[in-house]
């Protein structure tokens, strides 16, 4: 028995259409549409990269405002040494330091530096320190006085590895709260040499 026609004929157009199919496939999908739906993606990429290329160029003029407001502060900044160099730097420490005792007190005897080193102290930190090792001998009072001035003032000064040894006398008498060997590190940063030359 013979399969009808309309059978065979769906076979014929599905036969035809599978061909055309692959047709598309091996000449024009592969050589014509690929690549094109390729640039189609390509050129929306730039269109988004551009889009942000120009905003970024519309932002130019507040970023430049911005970056001028942090320069200006930069130089104002007072958490930095005024100085240029490490030696001029170490000097001033001293000088402040020196400043600070003398004021802590006025009996000179009630407080005084017994010595006073530049260390140079190599750090993985951004900006150079600049540090004294220092050595008091000071009562109480005086040496609070010492502590708050140099930590509070400017530029920004820091006291690191602070030891303090008692020399009191057993034979004190009861107000006398006698004095304290102390000694410490007194640091403070400078600006480099590229942040100096920028601000």
């Amino acid at each position: 028995m013979r399969p009808p026609a309309s059978a065979d004929r769906w076979r014929i157009l599905a036969g035809v259409a599978l061909a055309l199919l692959a047709i598309y496939l091996v000449t024009v999908h592969w050589w014509f549409t690929a690549p094109m739906l390729d640039m189609g993606a390509q050129v929306t990429a730039l269109r988004d990269e551009e889009q942000t290329l120009r905003l970024q160029i519309a932002q130019r003029p507040e970023l430049q405002a911005r970056l001028a407001q942090v320069r200006e502060f930069e130089t104002a900044n007072p958490g930095f040494l005024p100085e240029s160099t490490r030696e001029l730097a170490s000097a001033g420490l001293v000088q402040r330091l020196q400043q600070v005792v003398a004021n802590a007190s006025p009996n000179p005897n009630a407080c005084q530096i017994t010595a006073q080193t530049p260390s140079d102290m190599p750090t993985q930190e951004p900006y150079p320190r600049v540090m004294v090792q220092v050595r008091l001998r000071c009562g109480t009072g005086e040496l609070a006085a010492v502590l708050h001035a140099l930590e509070s003032g400017s530029p920004q000064l820091f006291i690191d590895n602070l030891d303090m040894l008692s020399r009191r006398s057993y034979l004190a008498t009861v107000g006398d709260t006698g004095s304290l060997d102390v000694s410490f590190d007194l640091y403070g940063y400078l600006k480099t040499a590229r942040e100096a030359s920028r601000g």
